[in-house]
């Protein structure tokens, strides 16, 4: 990483200029920083070989409005934003579909497009939304990565009273986890190896908080639910081990502790192909899953969670620094968390001023 001047944005039709007010690096963007192999990988790599230097990263911010360009319509000068990462391409029925789905072609702010690790950035109308005056700069931050987490749960179909585990609770793990108990779950179950975290996660409202270090999560989760397993289990836990993730062992211990019939959620990515025992799925009619796209209606909803108290997100926001230069130290924190007993990633707040 290197610190640069470079020419102020300039605002285009469609599009506004922002100055931002606060970011945080995102667990796979501080993993490809470390050239860990993850989501994206093969295409940074060939930004970086073909096009350095080049601006990437920061699609976790909260920021606010200079100027608004010509032909934008739901923002003006002074409100605070936030964005999804992921843009619809525009072009297929998909992305015109009266639900707003989202194809896979479409670009992601920090990966194709200028992120917001910059004083300034220029950012098109449809990726944004406004942040509810109730919501902390801080807070409005983290909305991305829950409206990531929304299209999990919304793609769980949790019907009421559902049993529910998740493992690993990072970030995105407490937040499937509220949002799950938001949607009418019945018994929530959590999982993770940081004590720090089982403790977060009993704060922000889990029923049971595990800590493998000293039981058997599996039978204990078969222990809480009759025998059965739960109805659904969302895997967020797995990773890297070179960053303190769990590799696939909690994909193997979400297998087992889904009810035969039930649902696994599969949320973390994993960086390479996996050997799994499909037959043993089969048998048990299991399915895997993979949350949709989060979509503008997804970040839309994030904002009436946090605003109205449902979800809670401030407690997990541990570390925070000040000004760009502190861009390098919050890879380093977010890359380690277990080091640094960190749980959402980071935060670098960029107007010393503004009210985290």
């Amino acid at each position: 990483m290197r610190l640069d001047d470079v020419p102020e944005p300039v605002c285009r039709p469609g599009h506004l200029l922002v100055e931002v007010l606060c970011v945080q690096p995102s667990i796979t963007e501080a993993q490809l920083a470390l050239a860990i192999p993850t989501l994206g990988f093969d295409r940074i790599k060939r930004r970086l070989e073909t096009e350095a230097p080049v601006q990437l990263f920061g699609h976790e911010f909260c920021a606010r409005v200079i100027e608004a360009g010509a032909g934008v319509t739901r923002f003006r000068a002074g409100d605070r934003v936030a964005a999804r990462a992921k843009l619809p391409c525009g072009e297929c029925a998909l992305c015109r579909s009266e639900r707003g789905h989202l194809c896979r072609s479409g670009p992601i702010i920090g990966f194709q497009l200028p992120g917001c690790f910059a004083e300034r950035a220029v950012l098109p109308e449809n990726a944004l939304v406004k942040v509810d005056d109730r919501i902390s700069t801080s807070e409005a931050a983290c909305l991305q990565s829950l409206s990531d987490s929304l299209a999990a749960v919304e793609t769980a179909d949790i019907r009421i009273g559902d049993s529910v585990v998740v493992f690993g609770q990072g970030s995105m793990g407490l937040e499937c986890m509220q949002v799950a108990r938001a949607c009418g779950a019945g018994l929530v179950i959590t999982v993770d190896v940081r004590a720090e975290a089982v403790r977060m996660s009993r704060e922000l409202g889990a029923d049971v908080a595990i800590e493998p270090t000293q039981c058997d999560p599996v039978v204990a989760i078969r222990d809480l639910t009759g025998g059965n397993g739960a109805d659904v289990v969302f895997e967020c836990a797995g990773g890297s081990p070179k960053q303190g993730l769990a590799g696939h062992s909690t994909l193997l211990a979400a297998i087992e502790a889904v009810r035969s019939g039930g649902k696994i959620i599969g949320v973390a990515f994993y960086g390479r192909p996996l050997e799994l025992d499909v037959d043993r799925m089969r048998e048990r009619s299991l399915r895997y899953v993979f949350p949709d796209i989060s979509t503008l209606g997804h970040l839309e909803h994030t904002v009436h969670l946090v605003a109205s108290g449902r979800v809670r997100v401030n407690p997990t926001i541990t570390h925070v620094l000040d000004g760009i230069e502190s861009v390098p130290r919050a890879f380093e924190i977010t890359a380690n968390k277990a080091k640094y007993q960190a749980i959402n990633p980071a935060q670098v707040m960029m107007k010393r001023d503004v009210r985290v």
